[in-house]
């Protein structure tokens, strides 16, 4: 299995791999294509690895909140 790393990989590679990912986005049929590509480039720059990138959107997906989560505690006062 190749490594997707960034210290694996040139900038070049990493844009190959998020547009094989990604498939044809040039159709744009619903105006989201460049959100998906947008999220993606940290990793394309070498800022974020992929799968900091893909647990971020996930985290704020699976919360529905725009930031860190805050502690709710068990209920029981802790």
């Amino acid at each position: 299995m190749a490594s997707y790393l960034i210290k694996d990989t040139t900038r070049e590679e990493r844009e190959q791999i998020v547009a094989e990912a990604i498939g044809n986005i040039s159709a744009a049929c619903d105006g989201c294509s460049a959100g998906i590509v947008e999220m993606y480039q940290d990793y394309i720059d070498g800022k974020k690895e992929l799968r900091q990138v893909n647990m971020e959107f996930n985290a704020r997906y699976v919360s529905g909140r725009q930031g860190p989560p805050e502690r709710m505690g068990c209920g029981m006062g802790c």
